[in-house]
């Protein structure tokens, strides 16, 4: 009893404290963390078909999520983000699912993070590298883990000092993962005849088409490096005058995340076309070596670094509010919405978050980019739907931003990255057994929730659900 009045006088209310340039450096790692990741994709494709899908993507897939995340966030400004705007249009039952499919694959996405941290720290030592010939040894898979926790560890003190001393290290370090790329770029063309290499390997390989399900596989991998644009919805309720702040910062985040994959591509293209060299095992790292000499190759890895401690930072701020809304409504329980009192965030929510990544962290990275993309995919349309939901339902709501082109331009932007899921989802069924694996999980996530939901739904004050 005690403690039920002790956890019931403990603050659950997050106050405004991130600004406009914090928000656009969450978004930025929320969704990309620079140009690592996207080096495999040029190896299987072409520099060709590599910089069309950098290209063409953000255009059908980024630009109506951005639009639609722009004017659910201006018209409703709530921690929670897609979860309320889906509870709010759909009904509750929807609602909570839209808050179940996020953290059922955000459980897993989190910890490729910490995962790849360790995998570019192999790059300064080697003992920490998986082989690909034989199983991994008991002592490497424990040096992996621990320092796996404890880069969880260091984000989640970070995240417990509050949002805003998280909005200025993100600030901090996207200008540190930026800076050696535009170095990079700026050295690999400082010729005339760097550019023109460039768009000479774009060319030759555009003359050439690409296995269809490589070209499948790759276009999931774009999707996968840009997806993550409705996730920094979640802590709405945490920034500053919300209602302009979200258009600005996804535009200017759309704008930053474009011209960091594109260049320093086009710039690697015009030194190297080499698979070997555009791979997992090489990629940025020896590109660098290659333009300004090995000082250069250490930098940019030690970028990686930064760059993947710094996008599990983001992954932790957006995940943690999600049980805290969730638990607002009584879907959860109450604990998850308990607010530190110094810092001003759900540090219940937050330690949950940080001890699944931890567990999930003992994996090696796997191919979850497909399993994600779908499981993105379902939930997506949810927030399509409510977005129309809501235009009927609330045609009053004031909208500081509004998606232009009346139903025509709300069904376009809908079956735009619909279509990108569509052909991911082929892909994956017509390659392998592991795509027919990846596929039966999403029933399993989606008859989980239903469950959860009816073994729940009375615990929900009334007062919480939605008009």
């Amino acid at each position: 009893m005690q403690a039920n009045e002790a956890l019931s006088k403990a603050p659950t209310k997050l106050t405004p404290q991130l600004g406009r340039l914090g928000l656009t450096s969450a978004i930025f790692f929320t969704v990309s963390g620079g140009a690592y990741g996207l080096e495999p994709l040029v190896g299987s494709l072409n520099a060709g078909w590599a910089i069309l899908l950098i290209l063409l993507v953000p255009l059908l897939w980024c630009l109506p999520i951005a639009w639609m995340v722009s004017e659910l966030s201006s018209a409703l400004p709530e921690e929670g983000g897609y979860y309320v705007w889906v509870r709010r249009g759909l009904g509750e039952y929807w609602g909570f699912q839209e808050g179940w499919w996020t953290l059922c694959y955000t459980a897993v996405d989190m910890a490729i993070y910490p995962v790849l941290f360790v995998d570019y720290l192999a790059y300064f030592y080697p003992s920490l590298s998986l082989s690909a010939n034989r199983p991994t040894a008991e002592r490497v898979f424990l040096a992996r883990w621990l320092v796996a926790l404890m880069v969880i560890g260091a984000a989640f003190l970070l995240n417990w000092r509050g949002i805003r001393v998280v909005g200025k290290s993100l600030s901090l370090t996207m200008a540190l993962v930026l800076g050696p790329f535009a170095l990079l770029t700026m050295l690999a063309l400082r010729h005339s005849r760097g550019l023109d290499a460039g768009f000479s390997a774009i060319k030759a390989g555009l003359a050439h088409g690409p296995n269809s399900h490589l070209l499948a596989l790759g276009l999931a991998t774009v999707l996968w490096n840009y997806s993550g644009w409705d996730n920094v919805s979640t802590f709405a309720g945490e920034v500053k005058q919300a209602r302009r702040s979200y258009p600005f910062a996804l535009g200017a985040a759309q704008v930053v995340i474009v011209a960091a994959y594109a260049l320093p591509v086009l710039a690697g293209v015009a030194l190297t076309t080499s698979p070997a060299v555009w791979s997992e095992s090489a990629g940025w790292p020896v590109i660098a070596k290659l333009t300004g000499g090995p000082w250069f190759g250490l930098l940019i890895a030690a970028m990686a670094l930064i760059s993947a401690w710094s996008m599990f930072n983001s992954q932790l701020l957006y995940i943690s509010r999600l049980p805290y809304a969730m638990a607002q409504q009584g879907w959860l329980p109450s604990l998850f919405a308990r607010v530190s009192r110094t810092a001003g965030v759900p540090v219940v929510a937050l330690a949950a978050a940080s001890v699944v990544a931890g567990l999930f962290a003992a994996f090696s990275f796997t191919q979850l980019v497909v399993l994600d993309i779908l499981l993105y995919s379902v939930e997506l349309f949810l927030e399509f739907l409510a977005l129309m939901a809501l235009r009927i339902k609330k045609p009053e709501m004031e909208r500081p931003f509004r998606v232009a082109g009346g139903w025509p331009g709300l069904i376009l932007i809908t079956v735009l990255p619909m279509t990108f899921a569509v052909i991911v989802a082929v892909a994956s069924l017509r390659g392998n057994g592991q795509g027919l694996y990846q596929m039966a999980v999403i029933p399993v996530v989606i008859l989980s929730g239903t469950w959860i939901y009816f073994k729940r739904r009375d615990v929900a004050p009334a007062s919480c659900r939605p008009e």
